[in-house]
């Protein structure tokens, strides 16, 4: 591939993966028709593809030709004996569109491609569509038991699967109408049924299989023997494939530096409604205002997060943090950090079409990452499905019975149905008679109190940690009295997170079963909930090491260190270190062991506890991995990372202003084992600055300072949803329920999201029209916009280490970053003047005003005050030129 192609992919996304051809088996010749709908702008249209087991076309492979419906082009395609192919796209110009950089991968027949989705249903045909589902079953007998979308079910048990299949496969070619996906379920016939744990499985055209839950869209028939796999050519450095003994899965992650990125922050079920029929209030919806807002708790969701990613990236933003996905079980749980059942997604947030894999894949398409919030310190305060559920006492009186579900053999909980109260089934949760092996104490007998309605209330009617209800083994027993000893890490935090004994092996798995599986469908990174609340050791030696493990079985071992894990080490302090104590500072987290513990993990717990408070602050390991040596980027030593990144909650407690936050978190950064990597926000769904249980409200001005440092400053950027227009600045963060979310800082975000809106590149809007318009026109949306163009355009300001040596100003650095032919220097101030003295001597270009200063005698000035406002001059090199002005003025950009 030419040094010239190579260049315009590297800017605009990931060159396709060159395949070498591979001897198949003689099979009946196989066509495909791809339809394709490009961005606006683009006037020539080439495919550029590879049949399965065959060379890849000559960049920029063949042109497609304009099809009849407007907007979309067309090429059929001779696969010889393959069954499928790899495909991307481009406009003869060097703008590419490969799927985020994994490629496009269809099977034969129809296809289509738009928006990143694929699909199989001829554009503007108004023809009959069909499916076929391949289902893989034991059943003697296997029914499909289906609905196209728009139209009616069969009538149960369905239609049997009887076309000719293979061994363990049945078949069923069905007619759509005009229709394009459907719902389908499988059965037996007798009552044995499959309907994906209550969702139904959301099916498309085309063929489709279904293997123990596992969906494949425009999949190649299982009873066809595949080809040989493609060898990976030397060069570009190729993704590593799967052993033929690994299970298939169904997602990649994007890669890639997670510095080159900034984070948006998103509570799913308070961001956009894209799907009401998964809205759900809950008990409280009465109780806590929300009703009378018609706000149920659970509101948002996925499809409604797939709606508007267009304006995530408007925004600039090329990574989303969500709140936990997992199922959930409480009374007010739409936060996610309640789980009930670790291996599931919880259905309220799912959809016909906007499946949690289909987020996935939707945002990898637009060249978003996913950041999954994910918990390993506790379950619900009702335990975790299979692995031990607390059964309290419970009695169906007078007083109690609107309280407990009447039991009902075999049937579970689902979240998805409510009573008239809200309330969900707990028939699986309560006995009126102590259960088998009981250890709590008085069983059902009155404790002599009375609820708040006047009810008698019973021994063992709550879970509790030291009521003996849940086993020592599997978890913790007492209350947190200390939350700087060795109980922060080994009891309840609170009543509705039953603490788990994380020392435990089976705990252990049961948590690193769950989230492999999420690794598997391609997030991007976790971010770790109450990470502080597990002892280091059990992280170090447990833990991270099993992620890693099977991020390097999935991607190889180069490709798994962009899996970005960062950790919520909550020291709500102002200081280096966390009162004094090290087991609880968030920098701590991001070391390996430096001794040998015990094999027993709970045993180890407690001698690293002591081994390191022993040691106490001054005798931390510290590292160069931040700062520039003079002028010079440095190779980083990694070699004592634990594998966890941080939340930088030193900035964050001092955000009050950013003079302070970046003068604090300078002060901190020799003790993290790398600071470039750590996440930095002002305000959060917990807390603002200072434990502020208000969202940020020191008004516009400190914003845009706030975030001028931010985008400049060593760290990954990251923005609470909303903060861009100041939404419920100044409001409470949260009460629970005992207000309306309405009035919290995790208010609904929806109804300035009204409306379209489309996003022709990172920060820069394609088209917007109504309420969200308006939204994108705010000031401080302007201001984030630009921050997120010129943090792209300038490597030193993702990726750089930085030193303030021979800089003068209040908020102002020098940032470099060197790797291969890159070299990026830059000189920033923020808001206020500055003098570098001791730089290289050369030109200089400000990429907020364009202004350009040639430098001999190693100084350069700058004059600048404005809050807000901010100077970055980058030095032009050979080979690496300075990017000149990057977009245009803003209110503080300018």
């Amino acid at each position: 591939m030419s040094r010239r192609l190579r260049r315009a992919l590297a800017v605009l996304c990931a060159v396709p993966l060159l395949l070498t051809a591979a001897p198949m088996a003689a099979q009946a010749a196989n066509q495909v028709t791809v339809y394709y709908k490009p961005s606006a702008g683009w006037t020539t249209v080439n495919i550029h593809y590879a049949p399965t087991g065959g060379s890849w076309t000559t960049v920029p492979g063949v042109a497609m030709t304009a099809d009849s419906c407007a907007g979309w082009y067309r090429k059929d395609i001779d696969l010889g004996t393959a069954t499928g192919l790899q495909l991307v796209f481009n406009n003869g110009s060097g703008t590419w569109d490969n799927n985020g950089g994994t490629n496009y991968s269809a099977g034969t027949g129809t296809v289509t491609v738009s928006g990143g989705a694929v699909g199989s249903a001829v554009p503007c045909s108004t023809a009959v569509n069909s499916a076929t589902v391949y289902y893989k079953s034991s059943w003697t007998t296997t029914y499909l038991h289906y609905a196209p979308t728009g139209a009616a079910w069969t009538t149960a048990p369905g239609v049997v699967m009887n076309e000719e299949a293979c061994a363990g496969w049945v078949r069923k070619t069905v007619s759509l109408g005009t229709a394009t996906s459907w719902a389908a379920t499988f059965n037996n016939g007798s009552g044995t049924w499959d309907n994906n744990s209550g969702r139904n499985y959301a099916l498309g055209a085309g063929i489709t299989t279904v293997n123990a839950g596992v969906v494949t869209a425009n999949a190649a028939s299982p009873c066809v023997t595949p080809s040989p796999s493609p060898t990976v050519s030397p060069t570009p450095t190729p993704t590593p494939t799967a052993s033929p003994t690994t299970p298939a899965t169904e997602g990649e992650m994007l890669g890639g530096d997670p510095r080159k990125d900034s984070i948006y922050f998103v509570l799913t079920a308070r961001f956009y409604d894209g799907d009401a029929a998964n809205n759900r209030g809950g008990s409280q919806h009465t109780k806590s205002g929300n009703a009378a807002n018609l706000d149920p708790m659970f509101r948002g969701d996925f499809k409604g997060l797939v709606d508007k990613l267009d304006y995530i990236k408007a925004l600039g933003f090329s990574a989303i943090w969500i709140t936990p996905v997992v199922l959930n079980r409480s009374d007010y749980d739409y936060h996610g950090y309640h789980g009930w059942d670790f291996y599931e997604v919880d259905p309220r947030l799912e959809s016909d079409g906007a499946s949690y894999q289909n987020l996935i894949d939707t945002a990898h398409a637009k060249g978003l990452k996913i950041y999954q919030d994910v918990v390993f310190n506790h379950t619900s305060r009702w335990g975790a499905k299979n692995l031990f559920t607390p059964t309290v006492y419970g009695v169906r009186d007078s007083q109690w019975s609107w309280y407990y579900s009447e039991k009902v053999a075999g049937k579970a909980y689902n979240p998805l149905e409510e009573d008239s109260a809200g309330r969900t089934y707990n028939g699986d949760l309560w006995s009126s008679t102590a259960p088998s092996g009981n250890t709590c104490p008085n069983y059902g007998t009155p404790t002599g109190g009375k609820s708040p309605e006047g009810y008698t209330l019973y021994h063992c009617q709550w879970p509790s940690p030291t009521a003996k209800m849940f086993p020592a083994d599997l978890f913790h027993q007492c209350w947190i009295g200390n939350w700087e000893g060795e109980d922060a890490r080994s009891c309840w935090l609170h009543e509705d997170l039953a603490d788990l004994n994380t020392e435990n092996a089976t705990v252990q798995n049961y948590l690193i079963g769950a989230y492999k599986k999420y690794i598997d469908m391609g997030v991007d990174g976790f971010r770790i909930d109450t990470a502080v609340h597990i002892p280091r050791v059990t992280w170090n030696r447990r833990l991270l090491p099993a992620l890693q493990s099977h991020l390097v079985g999935k991607y190889g071992a180069t490709k798994a260190k962009d899996f970005y894990i960062f950790g919520e080490v909550a020291a709500f302090v102002n200081d280096k270190w966390n009162r004094g104590s090290v087991n609880h500072s968030a920098q701590f987290f991001t070391w390996k062991e430096r001794t040998t513990y015990s094999a027993d993990d709970t045993a180890a717990a407690l001698e690293q506890f002591n081994y390191e408070n022993n040691l106490g602050t001054g005798n931390q390991p510290t590292s160069t991995n931040a700062f520039l040596s003079g002028n010079a980027y440095h190779a980083p030593d990694h070699s004592q990372f634990s594998g966890m990144n941080i939340i930088d909650m030193r900035m964050h407690m001092n955000f009050g202003d950013a003079s302070n936050a970046f003068h604090n978190g300078k002060d901190s950064d020799d003790s993290v084992n790398d600071a470039t990597y750590n996440v930095v926000y002002v305000d959060s769904h917990d807390y603002g600055p200072n434990k502020s249980s208000v969202r940020y409200a020191e008004g516009t001005d400190a914003w845009a300072e706030n975030m001028s440092l931010m985008w400049t400053f060593r760290g990954i950027p990251t923005l609470y949803y909303g903060s861009e227009i100041e939404f419920k600045a100044g409001q409470k963060i949260d009460c629970g329920p005992s207000c309306p979310l309405e009035t919290t800082g995790r208010a609904y975000y929806g109804s300035h999201l009204a409306g379209s809106v489309t996003a022709s590149d990172f920060g820069v809007v394609g088209s917007a029209s109504g309420t969200v318009a308006t939204t994108l026109s705010k000031p401080l949306v302007k201001h984030v916009q630009r921050l997120n163009q010129i943090r792209r355009a300038v490597p030193a300001l993702q990726m750089g280490q930085y030193s303030t040596e021979g800089v003068s100003g209040n908020m102002a650095y020098k940032r470099r970053y060197t790797s291969g032919s890159v070299d990026s220097f830059a000189l920033v101030t923020v808001s206020g003047g500055a003098t570098f003295s001791g730089i290289p001597n050369g030109t200089y270009v400000d990429a907020v005003t364009g202004d350009s200063r040639t430098v001999s005698n190693g100084s350069l000035t700058v004059d600048l005050n404005a809050k807000g406002n901010l100077r970055v001059y980058v030095l032009s090199q050979s080979g690496n030129p300075a990017p000149g002005k990057v977009g245009t003025a803003t209110t503080y950009l300018k």
